[in-house]
């Protein structure tokens, strides 16, 4: 597949006539399925996901039979550790439980990095290196290379844990060369000669924001340089994919273009979206859901009509055919069908004026670098999901904060429409923090069931609340963002709660639980229980991160659920950065909760009085 088959999914108007929309041909709907039985690999180098985030996740079959599964309720007691703590021996036990206590420490985590730097001079870097060994970095990474860190797979894999990868290197910028970075990528040729254009605040560079790691403890933030570096990365990933079973690929940001193209697509496709509301408005059908919301036909060609986006005879044509229209009504995802197959950023950009209704550029300016930066980040995706494909590896692509998003989720549906037609290779991320997380999962749900291809979902809570919060207050536009924890859990539950529907009624769906909510994970069990969807489906998988939670990750993969650790791995002095956000994390939920410190102690004093203080787990 060539890049222009990715890019003419993405564009939206005619190069020819901006008030003129075409309607590309070759979109097939079906809501046929099918089950192809897959044996589950039982190697470390077997069957796996790839984050983009693409994760890699080992040990996963693509599909299952299901009409010779026989469901069975499981049960899991998490309050079981011996069970739970199997794989750690006393040593092991006893780091945790110090790692744990320090992060309770508030100067230690908010001096962390002035601390680490201190203690690399006082003891020189022989013993700083082994020092963090025993605490921090023997916690939270798995090793510096791929030949170090397959001893601590092999482990887990044999408790029930598989693994996805992270190669955690993390550039260590000052406050000042991280807003340099921004402001140099986010802001394109025509704007810097036409800084008072009209696009949207929310969608513009703000130096005050332009250091976006302000604020976010629990992801990784990246900062584009050039097209250089992305093609470096996007080397460093295809050689983790053909490297080890556990191929793993890190963040799609780090593989396309610059922020610039990022920032003005999400603003092309949300105003896409509020001119259908718009028009749905005019039809007396405000405040539906996203796919509730539908526009009846004939009064839609007279409002496109009176609003000068094409002749009457165009508007006939573009929403009438054997794929549009049929029914007598249009709803989003039809509506966002409405696209042409031209490959130039400028036609790409074209959005809709409210109050003409016509079709304008959103800049009126595209240099030939600008153009070809987004062509070769087409290629890079391109290339990534073929090796994706041949390698057996499934690629989660992660999420970002929400002037970015919509660009990302729209590409990763395109990716999805092509590369998950046989199986589920393409996972898009869903941060379940946000208002509209619900219409976005149930539109995509809609779209995978309509064309027939496999849906891929990994739910999180998210990790830019705070971030997204004050910018919206300082820049002025809607909060993003659900009012509180407590909505924030009741949306994650029921857009689950949707995709486990999906996975009832149609095997071709498939989601990740990336969460270290014991509640929710019960929540999830319980409803694969109601569902009859057994674990051996491999249809439902669950996820948290190496060091953490380990009450919740052994037991679930010891009772047969597929779950995953997510493994750092990476030199001492270049995972610092991770190893930060990470004591700041713990913090908060070491300090919210005395569960799992309360859990290492009671299992350690299980074994010294039961003689077990040589404990070493036999695998």
């Amino acid at each position: 597949m060539s890049y222009t088959k990715l890019t003419s999914a993405l564009v939206r108007a005619n190069r020819d006539n901006i008030n003129r929309i075409r309607l590309s041909s070759g979109r097939l709907r079906s809501t046929a399925a099918s089950a192809q039985p897959k044996e589950k690999s039982k190697e470390l180098l077997g069957e796996e996901f790839a984050l983009v985030k693409p994760v890699q996740v080992d040990l996963i079959s693509e599909t299952k039979n299901v009409a010779n599964a026989q469901p069975c309720k499981v049960e899991i007691d998490f309050e079981n550790t011996k069970e739970a703590y199997r794989s750690k021996d006393n040593i092991e036990l006893l780091r945790s439980l110090l790692v744990f206590k320090l992060c309770t420490f508030d100067i230690l985590v908010d001096k962390n990095k002035e601390l680490m730097a201190l203690s690399k001079k006082v003891f020189g870097q022989r013993l700083f290196e082994k020092l963090m060994r025993m605490t921090f970095y023997g916690q939270f990474v798995a090793g510096e290379d791929h030949e170090s860190i397959k001893p601590l797979i092999r482990k887990n894999q044999a408790f029930g844990v598989g693994a996805v990868l992270d190669y955690s290197v993390e550039e260590d910028l000052t406050p000042e060369e991280a807003e340099k970075k921004e402001m140099d990528s986010c802001v394109s040729e025509a704007e810097k000669e036409s800084p008072d254009n009209d696009r949207e605040k929310k969608y513009k560079a703000h130096r005050q924001f332009s250091d976006r790691r302000g604020g976010v403890i629990s992801a990784r933030t990246y900062f584009y340089a050039d097209e250089s570096k992305c093609d470096n990365q996007m080397e460093t990933f295809i050689n983790c994919i053909r490297a080890s079973g556990l191929r793993s690929v890190k963040r799609l940001r780090e593989l396309i273009c610059s922020v610039t193209q990022q920032l003005q697509f999400s603003e092309v496709l949300v105003k896409w979206r509020r001119f259908f509301n718009v028009l749905a408005a005019q039809q007396g059908k405000s405040g539906l859901t996203a796919l509730e919301q539908t526009l009846d036909l004939e009064p839609l060609k007279e409002s496109l009509t009176k609003l000068g986006v094409g002749a009457k005879n165009d508007i006939d044509n573009l929403l009438t055919g054997d794929k549009l229209g049929s029914s007598g009504t249009i709803d989003l995802l039809d509506w966002n069908s409405l696209i042409d197959d031209r490959t130039e950023i400028s036609n790409l950009l074209m959005v809709p004026n409210l109050q003409t209704g016509k079709l304008e550029p959103l800049l009126k300016k595209f240099t030939v670098e600008e153009e070809k930066q987004m062509k070769r980040m087409l290629q890079r995706v391109d290339v990534l999901a073929k090796h994706a494909m041949e390698n057996g590896v499934r690629l989660m692509v992660d999420a970002e904060q929400t002037y970015f998003q919509p660009a990302i989720s729209r590409l990763t549906v395109e990716m999805q429409r092509i590369f998950n037609k046989e199986k589920p290779t393409i996972f898009n991320t869903y941060q379940c923090y946000l208002k509209e997380a619900y219409d976005n999962v149930i539109v995509d749900v809609e779209l995978a069931r309509r064309e027939g291809w496999h849906f891929g979902a990994k739910l999180v809570r998210g990790a830019y609340m705070y971030q997204e919060r004050d910018r919206a207050r300082e820049i002025g536009y809607e909060d993003p963002i659900n009012p509180d924890y407590e909505a924030t859990n009741q949306m994650y539950h029921r857009c689950l709660e949707l995709v486990l529907e999906e996975i009832e009624q149609n095997r071709k769906a498939n989601v990740m639980v990336a969460s270290h909510n014991e509640d929710t994970v019960k929540f999830t069990l319980h409803k694969m229980n109601q569902m009859g969807l057994s674990p051996t489906e491999n249809k439902v998988y669950f996820g948290q991160l190496l060091g953490m939670c380990d009450q919740i990750s052994f037991p679930l993969g010891q009772a047969g659920f597929p779950v995953y650790k997510y493994v750092p791995y990476g030199p001492v002095n270049e995972v610092i950065p991770y190893l930060s956000r990470r004591a700041q994390e713990n913090r908060g939920m070491m300090k919210g909760s005395q569960r799992e410190r309360t859990l290492l102690w009671k299992e350690l004093m299980r074994r010294v009085l039961g003689g077990q203080i040589l404990y070493k787990p036999v695998y």
